[in-house]
This record gives structure tokens, C-alpha cells and sequence, in this order.
């Protein structure tokens, strides 16, 4: 299942170039053309999602399993001091492409790649927004 107007569907069917470092059956994983960091790759789903939301559990489940052999090997082949695994869903969590893609940014002390947010303050009624996420799960 693929979109015609996504970018990362027309990657999978080759009609756009990429360079691929891991294969299987229901992911590629291809370096980014526009890295945060040397050996920044991205997961992409074979099936078009365009969310989490939309994702079948078992390739959500799959997918992490597919970002820790990444993250292993860009940290051997980089001897990175960390790494970061991004997924954004929605445009208001910084996603820009609407295929369910994962990413894996080698990282280093003292780096300029900024994957980072201000600290709140701990919310006093931490029981009641335990409770509202608990109703839907």
C-alpha cells in the first residue's frame, strides 16, 4: 500500500533515489539527504502510515527492534558518545513527512544537533493526569 503524493513511498517504489543500509521485509532504512549528524539514517515503514496512530501493532512493535540494530551499528561505526531515536507524529511534534519513519542521529558531547526541550515544572495534580491517560488505554 502506497501514497502517490509521499516522498518516502516513491523512495520504496524507486522512482526517487536513496541510499539504503538495511533491508527486510516490512522496513528500509536509508541515510537522510538532509542529516543532522554524518550517518543520520531514517526507518521508513514498506506500508504507508502516516502516523503511529495508523500503524498495525506488530510493525510498531518491529520497528524499535529494527532502530536498536541501527543505533548499534551507527555507534560502531561512528564511536558516537549517544544516540538519538526520533519518531514525530503530527505536524505540531515536528513531523514534515507523513509516512511513519523512525530516525537514529549519532551524537556527540558538545554537538550542534538540537533535540531538545525546556524542562516544566512537575504538575501538582501528577495522580490526575495519570488517571486521564489511563482512561484510554
Amino acid at each position: 500500500m502506497s501514497e502517490t503524493n509521499c516522498i518516502f513511498c516513491k523512495i520504496l517504489a524507486g522512482e526517487i533515489p536513496s541510499t539504503a543500509v538495511y533491508e527486510d521485509d516490512s522496513f528500509r532504512a536509508i541515510l537522510d539527504v538532509n542529516p543532522a549528524a554524518r550517518g543520520h539514517v531514517i526507518i521508513i515503514t514498506k506500508k504507508h502510515a502516516a502516523n503511529i496512530f495508523e500503524l498495525p501493532e506488530e510493525d510498531a512493535s518491529k520497528i524499535f527492534v529494527v532502530a536498536k540494530k541501527i543505533a548499534t551499528a551507527v555507534k560502531k561505526a561512528y564511536n558516537c558518545d549517544g544516540v538519538n531515536i526520533v519518531q514525530n507524529n503530527g505536524e505540531a511534534a515536528g513531523q514534515t513527512v507523513f509516512h511513519v519513519h523512525v530516525h537514529v542521529i549519532p551524537r556527540f558531547q558538545n554537538d550542534t544537533v538540537n533535540i531538545k526541550w525546556k524542562q516544566g515544572d512537575m504538575p501538582e495534580d501528577m495522580e490526575a493526569v495519570a488517571e486521564e491517560i489511563k482512561a484510554y488505554l
